[in-house]
């Protein structure tokens, strides 16, 4: 599959900047892979759509990944937080990428305007990344993390972080903290939403992949064979790996809540079900794909010639992706983070 067949043309007032007002009030296109349809729905019409499904969601947290930090002879630089690669007594090494090297070197040390964080640059390496030395003036460096760090909206989203962000750009399941960007078709579900899909007769079950930059990085290669993941780390309890054999067995549809979950479901397919356990995947799903786990999709709709476009059409079909989003675009669907979904079902 080449890179351009993932284009598609997007009015960018339909790049959703803010989050509705309820959680579960988003549109929802319905697709229905093998009878080629497509419905228009809404996010709180699914405990009517779905029943006796297993709905696997990312329990992942985010961090507040994105740290502005002062150079000692001043000016200021840009930290986004990637994953943390060390622990050490008084201290912890984090990848990171940084907005600008400019003035960046080896053993330089930086600190937050308040001084609760400092950092010292262990590691220089390629494409913008580097590795920090965190400390914290109190000893916590997580606690310090939170205290100055920024929620990590993505740069489609122009404007400033603000308080209501500390909420909505995380799930209402968040638990596990490790990821810099939201598992986004799970920020849909409230609370109310959740109870409403079990009453029906639904079952929840999680895992754990900690989204990195990795997974929205641009394709760069015109030939997707060649395009390298990013690795993020991953867990699968032993009780959502009996759930899922368990469904399997009954025959009930396994519905990924976002595609991080097709992912980590997919990279440990087993006979009948998934294999538990921890790890790093860097699975790439681009079409032709053969799913082995996932029998239906809640999804937001993605950016062009992306990976996570590229795992939808493998899901959907490229044919029918393209006229689903040709559809969204027609009907003035809110796209990306912040934006409507789509409920993918590769059978009824």
């Amino acid at each position: 599959m080449d890179a351009s067949e993932l284009d598609y043309v997007l009015p960018e007032e339909l790049i959703a900047q803010a989050p509705l007002a309820d959680r579960s009030g988003a549109r929802l296109l319905c697709v229905e892979r093998h009878a080629a349809s497509i419905s228009h729905r809404r996010i709180d019409d699914l405990p009517a759509l779905l029943r006796s499904a297993l709905l696997v969601v990312n329990d992942t947290k985010v961090i507040p990944a994105r740290l502005y930090l002062n150079k000692a002879t001043g000016g200021r630089v840009e930290f986004l937080l990637v994953e943390r690669v060390a622990t050490h007594e008084g201290h912890e090494h984090w990848l990171a990428l940084g907005r600008t090297h400019k003035g960046v070197r080896t053993d330089m040390v930086l600190s937050s305007a308040d001084a609760a964080l400092s950092a010292r640059v262990v590691e220089m390496r390629g494409g913008g990344e580097v590795v920090l030395e965190l400390s914290a003036a109190a000893g916590d460096v997580a606690r310090a993390i939170e205290q100055v760090g920024s929620v990590p909206l993505p740069p489609y989203i122009r404007r400033a972080p603000e308080a209501a962000d500390l909420e909505r750009y995380q799930t209402v399941f968040a638990k596990q903290a490790g990821a810099v960007a939201a598992p986004t078709a799970g920020l849909h579900l409230s609370e109310a939403l959740i109870a409403q899909l079990i009453a029906a007769g639904n079952q929840l079950a999680y895992v754990t992949l900690h989204v990195g930059p990795g997974t929205f990085a641009p394709l760069r290669a015109a030939d997707l064979r060649e395009h390298n993941m990013h690795a993020e780390q991953f867990v699968i309890p032993d009780e959502t790996a009996t759930a899922i054999a368990e469904a399997k067995r009954e025959g009930r549809p396994v519905v990924a809540v976002g595609t991080t979950v097709v992912r980590t479901l997919e990279a440990n397919a087993a006979d009948g079900g998934v294999r538990a356990g921890a790890g790093k995947t860097s699975i790439f799903i681009y079409p032709p794909y053969e799913f082995r786990v996932v029998d239906a999709l809640l999804t937001n709709f993605h950016l062009p010639r992306s990976t996570l476009l590229a795992l939808v059409m493998a899901f959907a079909g490229q044919a029918t992706a393209r006229e689903a989003y040709a559809e969204a675009v027609r009907e003035r669907y809110r796209f990306f983070s912040y934006g409507d979904a789509m409920l993918i079902r590769s059978s009824q």
